[in-house]
């Protein structure tokens, strides 16, 4: 397991004072980067190889969000690897150690030269020191239904700013875009993303945007339709 402590700053905060999801998102995504890092298995051992993590999938329940200047405690470790897959769990908790948010992820190792996803080496499993016990959670499946019906937004061109090291849109980035198209305050519990396909500088994201049950479902998509980033939204 891999831990480091943080404090809610002013700029990631919402326009309620608390942590945005974004900014969990981001959160999240640090941590497992911190560990990789710490372990020797970072960004300079991945491109020496050829290699990067990619995120499958998020599923992220929000008990409670942080709210500015809360001190807090971010931690992740990895609880399954099987086939191309990697399976991390992550937490933030407050100082007395209760749960604020939890969360579920599914990876995959991509080979950059062969374009094509590979199986982690022992190297590396042995590297994060094994795999820990699941967190507690109801555990969603990877895969997001795409409701038929739908209304389509503006259009979003990729610009240099959604990118990240591996060249295309940031994994939070997608959530961000989302979250622009839900109409008024909308105080989320639960996010689930499935990322689909890569998208680069210059493509463009077309927003379908549909009302369900549980609060909303956006698919990021090409301009033949086909998404790039599916993002499930349940409301408090």
């Amino acid at each position: 397991m891999y831990e480091f402590q943080s404090r809610v700053r002013y700029s990631e905060t919402d326009p309620d004072g608390g942590l945005s999801l974004t900014g969990i998102v981001n959160y999240l995504q640090d941590c497992s980067t911190f560990q990789s890092e710490a372990v020797g298995l970072g960004l300079a051992y991945l491109n020496d190889r050829h290699q990067a993590w990619w995120l499958s999938s998020w599923q992220i329940v929000v008990d409670r969000y942080p709210k500015l200047g809360d001190e807090i405690r971010i931690g992740t470790w990895p609880y399954d690897f099987k086939g191309i897959y990697g399976y991390r769990n992550f937490y933030i908790r407050d100082m007395a150690g209760q749960y604020m948010v939890r969360a579920n992820s599914i990876w995959f190792l991509f080979d950059t030269l062969a374009g094509r996803p590979i199986r982690a080496g022992e190297d590396q499993i042995r590297g994060y020191g094994g795999v820990e016990e699941r967190i507690p959670m109801d555990y969603a499946p990877r895969h997001i239904a795409l409701p038929e019906e739908y209304e389509e937004g503006s259009p979003v061109v990729v610009t240099r700013h959604h990118l990240d090291s591996n060249h295309h849109v940031n994994n939070a980035r997608y959530v961000q875009i989302a979250l622009e198209y839900l109409p008024g305050d909308r105080r989320i519990a639960e996010l689930r993303v499935e990322y689909k396909k890569a998208a680069y500088l210059g493509d463009v994201l077309v927003p379908r945007i549909s009302r369900v049950r549980e609060g909303y479902v956006i698919a990021l998509c090409d301009s033949a339709g086909s998404p790039h980033a599916i993002v499930w939204l349940r409301e408090e």
